[in-house]
């Protein structure tokens, strides 16, 4: 049986620490501080090109869905209810229900991609039902998303035996 990350196997001792306590080393001697430099990162480095897809993939839906529903409640919603025209109001609406459901498909697949947590899914899920709130997520999971790439790189090329 394969030896598991100590950070991933829930009868280690490891497995409960918080980052920034002081972890005990196994021969007694002083505790060590355990860093993000000591973890790998999520993303390795062949799946890189598949979660710059992945993130171009959501933040396209992000913007189309965000766009639609801006449409939705501020042009489509007055015309049905103040000028009685439904019409906009019946064609905007499927089509932003039908691609959020894309969208919620889209952001799953780039989370499983990134390591998100599934808190995260659900904030994005929730975004995608307010006004503007899209774009916001779309940024912080665009920056986010970078940001973890970068470390990715950064660690298998400062440690190539590694890679």
């Amino acid at each position: 049986m394969p030896e598991q990350h100590p950070v991933d196997d829930v009868t280690n001792d490891a497995f409960y620490e918080t980052p920034d306590q002081p972890r005990a080393s196994d021969d007694g001697s002083e505790p060590t501080q355990s860093g993000p430099d000591d973890q790998e990162p999520w993303i390795l480095p062949d799946d890189i090109p598949a979660v710059r897809s992945a993130l171009l993939r959501y933040r396209v839906m992000a913007y189309v869905v965000g766009t639609l529903l801006i449409v939705l409640v501020c042009v489509a919603m007055p015309l049905k209810y103040f000028a009685d025209i439904p019409q906009m109001t019946s064609v905007v609406g499927v089509a932003h229900g039908w691609l959020y459901a894309l969208l919620l498909i889209t952001a799953y697949m780039l989370g499983r991609r990134a390591g998100w947590p599934l808190w995260r899914l659900a904030i994005i899920a929730l975004a995608g039902t307010v006004p503007f709130l899209s774009f916001v997520a779309e940024h912080y999971a665009r920056t986010d998303v970078n940001r973890r790439i970068a470390e990715s790189t950064a660690y298998y090329s400062d440690s190539p035996e590694q890679a």
